[in-house]
């Protein structure tokens, strides 16, 4: 994907005068070409008085877009500046998703009511290659616009680096600002196979609202409604994103909902419940969506990070889950209203289940993290996901959540955790790998070339099946395996969790009598190798006399032979 083409359709700068006369809106055209996806913006001029252009209470504006199918979508505008005290400049963003002639007005709503309109403009948009956004569609995987299937293979890099790091024995290792920003990490990340990360909205990253200090240097404190510095970032981030073909988890957190951070009340629970509270928070979810809904790289809204421990922060007077549920059924209701794109919507618990929680309509995925546990993560993707009938993330995993722990003190039971999550992943029914927590310590360990294996058979996947995939039940004792069948190709994955080497015979079970060429990957050296071919005489496909050590894994591919 390109990034994305900036189009102006007006001009609106600080000391250019724009006749308005009789007008209260103004927006116009320039005739230049566009294409699906590309990021049209507008600027608009507006001649109105407001005190706070961040409340839609007070004053909104408001795209009005047919579409060449007619069909009608509203997308939020967001505030830019004061040129007067009448007037101000405002922007929508804008992407197409089909090809064909659009025509598009401006609605001024002050305090609830309708109350001007501009005249009706045109563009034309011309088809592209490009895959649009993405939506659910199964259990195993996502969906582009335009069909193609996406499996996210995935990792948290949720901020950049801090200035003062709270890490016992990693410090100085992850203050180490030159390295630990997006640059770096989300280049290294694309290069080696990922294209699907969750990065965090907080007071220290992308600190939109928050009143700092933020203890990240990029970041300087300002008295103007939402941190112009936060703002750049995240308009920086975005951009990056595109350019390198990645699609992000968004983590919007409560934002500086606080009466201290300039917010509105004083406690997690009057957050949940306070009416003011609400409407301050949806007034948060319009900027956003105005000012970054327009991105095919925005994936997911997340809306709380482990909102079970905001929960029980104070573990003898929890937060009734009552509340919880309810805030996030009337969040994710207002988001589908007001995101013309649908994107996916999500929320994330730490380990305690919120009942309720997962059977919200509006939010189109559920998650969970799982620190210790990682050999638990197929049964638990499988649990959630027939309980519920929705797709199911773990948002992160590792062999460690605790910070205090120095990890090169059992830094080898880090390595194979991290890859095993990501097999276990890939072979179970989630639309996004398990994402590793830790990014600093996995990359000082370089361990992110290891994703280049993951990607090459989650391809492999997707090219065979178009999206379809159907598990297989394969049983070798000692041995950790899993198989899918993909169209007419078999993958199977094997890990010795035993500290010596073992030799396993495997029976995989078919259904087409057919011959098979099979080629076993080494995920560490990203070598494949042919290994032999075989003729089923039965129901299952049986290899014999694998060699697998201590702690090693394999994975086989099996591909219908042409001859």
């Amino acid at each position: 994907m390109n990034m994305k083409n900036k189009i102006l359709l007006l001009v609106c700068l600080l000391g250019m005068n724009v006749p308005m006369i009789g007008q209260t809106i103004k927006s116009s055209i320039h005739p230049i070409q566009y294409k699906q996806y590309d990021k049209v913006e507008i600027d608009i001029e507006v001649v109105q008085k407001f005190d706070n252009p961040y409340m839609q209470e007070e004053i909104a504006l408001d795209m009005l877009i047919t579409t060449p199918s007619q069909k009608e979508q509203i997308l939020p505008c967001y505030f830019v500046s004061k040129k007067s005290n009448n007037l101000s400049c405002w922007k929508a963003r804008y992407t197409p998703q089909e090809s064909g002639i659009y025509q598009y007005k401006i609605q001024l709503i002050k305090s609830g009511t309708k109350k001007d309109t501009s005249k009706v403009e045109s563009f034309e948009v011309n088809k592209s290659a490009e895959p649009g956004f993405l939506h659910t569609k199964s259990n195993w995987i996502l969906v582009f616009d335009n069909g193609q299937p996406f499996r996210g293979i995935g990792e948290n890099i949720c901020w950049e680096s801090r200035d003062n790091d709270d890490s016992k024995f990693f410090k100085k290792l992850h203050e180490k600002s030159e390295r630990y920003n997006y640059d770096y990490l989300l280049t290294e990340f694309a290069k080696n196979g990922g294209n699907f990360f969750r990065t965090w909205i907080c007071s220290w990253n992308l600190p939109i609202d928050y009143e700092g200090p933020f203890n990240n240097s990029r970041y300087t404190k300002s008295d103007e409604f939402y941190n112009p510095d936060a703002l750049a970032r995240m308009d920086y981030l975005i951009e990056l994103s595109e350019e390198l073909n990645l699609y992000i988890m968004l983590t919007l957190g409560q934002g500086g909902y606080l009466i201290k951070e300039r917010g509105v009340v004083n406690t997690a629970e009057d957050f949940f419940v306070d009416k003011q509270a609400r409407a301050w928070y949806k007034n948060r979810l319009r900027y956003i969506v105005a000012r970054w809904g327009y991105s095919t790289s925005i994936a997911m809204w997340e809306f709380i990070n482990e909102v079970d421990n905001i929960q029980f922060r104070n573990s003898n007077n929890p937060i009734d889950s009552k509340f919880i549920v309810d805030w996030h059924d009337e969040m994710s209701t207002y988001i589908k209203q007001i995101d013309p794109y649908r994107h996916i919507v999500t929320t994330s618990i730490s380990h305690r289940d919120i009942e309720g929680l997962n059977s919200i309509e509006n939010m189109d995925i559920n998650q969970k993290h799982i620190y210790n546990k990682t050999s638990s993560i197929p049964t638990e993707i499988e649990r959630y996901v027939q309980e519920f009938g929705k797709p199911y993330i773990i948002g992160e995993f590792g062999r460690e959540w605790d910070w205090s722990k120095n990890f090169d003190d059992f830094s080898h039971e880090m390595d194979i955790d991290f890859k095993r999550g990501l097999w276990y992943g890939l072979f179970s029914p989630t639309p996004v790998t398990p994402m590793s927590w830790w990014w600093e310590y996995f990359d000082a360990r370089g361990m992110t070339p290891y994703f280049r294996a993951v990607r090459e058979i989650s391809d492999r996947m997707l090219a065979a099946g178009n999206g379809s995939f159907e598990p297989l039940s394969i049983e070798v004792e000692n041995v950790d395996v899993f198989g899918v069948k993909c169209g007419k190709e078999i993958f199977v994955y094997l890990f010795n969790p035993e500290h010596s080497t073992l030799v396993i015979d495997i029976n995989i079970p078919i259904t087409e009598h057919q011959k098979y060429k099979v080629q076993a990957m080494d995920p560490t050296m990203l070598v494949i190798k042919d290994a032999l071919e075989i003729n089923n005489a039965s129901s299952f496909i049986t290899l014999k006399g694998i060699t697998l050590g201590a702690e090693k894994e394999v994975v086989y591919i099996l591909t219908p032979s042409l001859e």
